[in-house]
């Protein structure tokens, strides 16, 4: 069975500011399972002006004891695709894991949306897939603890945005073009079996 995850959230900051932040968000003190981050590709679609990314990133994390007969290793590597559109102020990232797929697959989709009501305000959905066809009766049992840890990991995922956000902040890179923004967010949270 897929297991389906749907957050929604905001940063009360500009649309500008939260993109930077993404594609700078490595490394962070919260991110520290995120042991490197390869531009693979960069491109500008000369017809619609829009930026895509390819990103191949390193991860480790610790594996339960009762999954280590059938994961190799802590390292995963994850292909993160990216789409900016300065025009219409969104930016979509979508990740997949490429290594331990036998074990599970793993898809993210983030939006990240301005606010056409408030310009210091970007709106942000994160959707996300988890499903294993390991078989041996650990389907569920897998899929459970993924999005178990899946939920912690978007709490420290948030805490280094706005980490990235404040420093980015502090160091003045968009003085110029926005206003004083506050680091707060707000957030809602939906759980799709």
């Amino acid at each position: 069975m897929v297991k389906f995850y749907q957050h929604k959230y905001s940063y009360d900051y500009s649309w500008n500011t939260v993109s930077y932040a993404f594609l700078n968000r490595y490394p962070n003190p919260f991110a520290t399972h995120v042991l490197s981050v390869d531009t693979l590709d960069h491109r500008i679609d000369a017809e619609t002006g829009e930026l895509f990314i390819t990103r191949l990133l390193r991860k480790t994390n610790s594996v339960p004891r009762w999954a280590r007969s059938v994961m190799r290793g802590n390292d995963a590597y994850i292909l993160e695709e990216v789409k900016v559109n300065a025009e219409t102020g969104t930016l979509v990232s979508k990740t997949r894991n490429i290594t331990h797929t036998r074990l599970m697959k793993v898809e993210e989709r983030q939006f990240l949306m301005a606010d056409r009501d408030n310009a210091s305000r970007t709106l942000c959905r994160n959707e996300t897939s988890i499903v294993s066809n390991i078989g041996y009766g650990l389907n569920s049992k897998i899929e459970n603890f993924s999005l178990s840890r899946l939920s912690d990991n978007l709490v420290k995922s948030r805490k280094g945005m706005l980490y990235v956000l404040d420093l980015a902040q502090r160091k003045g890179l968009f003085r110029q073009r926005l206003r004083v923004e506050q680091p707060s967010s707000s957030s809602s949270s939906t759980l799709v079996d």
